[in-house]
């Protein structure tokens, strides 16, 4: 059973996800051709750090990052390493924070440079797609709903939607439950309850959706080595809309 959080809970997941959001825009204040993404994940976690919080992704699992930083045909779980970012990369960051007891969680794919009008197209309707998700995020609807909600906006578009990996409760723990397919059914899934915290996140890729996992056991490849695009935002089931706690304000009004 999934228990709606306090108002004294969403209170303090609010501070992460206004604090992850803001460390995000740190990062794409940086982001052009030739900086490498373990540069841009020291910002992050120097960041976070400075603002009394915790990189909740370092050591998570074993992960050893501050970031999931994912070029390209790299889905998610992508590793930052020292190969310069080129004029026309993409790449998906994500960040996660630890502060007060909760956690906050959050990603935006950042174009490096200029790229191309396929690619702009793919991270628009992403984009797009997760806000649509966000739309049947309330009270007495069911997780299919935003399930179908992102995937046939996605697929409207002809990209695919990647079904191995999901979006997720989120509070005291990094993942909690329900889990949030951007794939399925309306009517389907656990009923959302005012006061659930969860996390939406497209995962959607600009030719066919298989992935698989390389051999870092990590970082989650397209099949076709297409470009794909990640969007995520930490929102509360309300009653008639929902809340958004992680916003992309302080990225796009820099």
């Amino acid at each position: 059973m999934v228990l709606p959080k306090t108002e004294e809970e969403i209170a303090l997941m609010r501070e992460n996800g206004i604090l992850v959001s803001k460390a995000l825009a740190e990062v794409g204040k940086r982001i052009a051709p030739g900086v490498t993404t373990n540069e841009l994940n020291k910002v992050a976690e120097t960041f976070i750090r400075d603002n009394g919080a915790i990189p909740s992704f370092l050591g998570y699992d074993g992960f050893p990052a501050a970031l999931c930083m994912s070029v390209n045909d790299v889905v998610v779980h992508g590793f930052p390493s020292d190969k310069p970012l080129e004029e026309g990369d993409i790449v998906s960051v994500d960040c996660g924070t630890f502060y007060k007891g909760y956690n906050g969680d959050s990603a935006y794919t950042f174009a490096v440079g200029e790229i191309d009008a396929q690619t702009r197209k793919l991270l628009e309707v992403t984009k797009q797609s997760l806000y649509e998700g966000i739309k049947q995020a309330v009270a007495g609807a069911r997780v299919g709903d935003i399930s179908h909600a992102v995937q046939t906006y996605a697929e409207s578009f002809g990209f695919g939607v990647v079904r191995e990996l999901e979006g997720h409760g989120i509070g005291k723990k990094m993942h909690e439950n329900p889990g949030v397919p951007n794939y399925g059914r309306r009517g389907q899934g656990p009923r959302l309850i005012d006061g659930m915290t969860i996390c939406i996140e497209p995962m959607i890729t600009a030719g066919r959706r298989d992935v698989y996992l390389a051999r870092n056991g990590w970082a989650v490849h397209t099949c076709d080595h297409k470009k794909a695009a990640h969007f995520e935002l930490t929102v509360v089931v309300r009653k008639g809309q929902a809340q958004q706690l992680s916003t992309f304000d302080f990225i796009e009004n820099q």
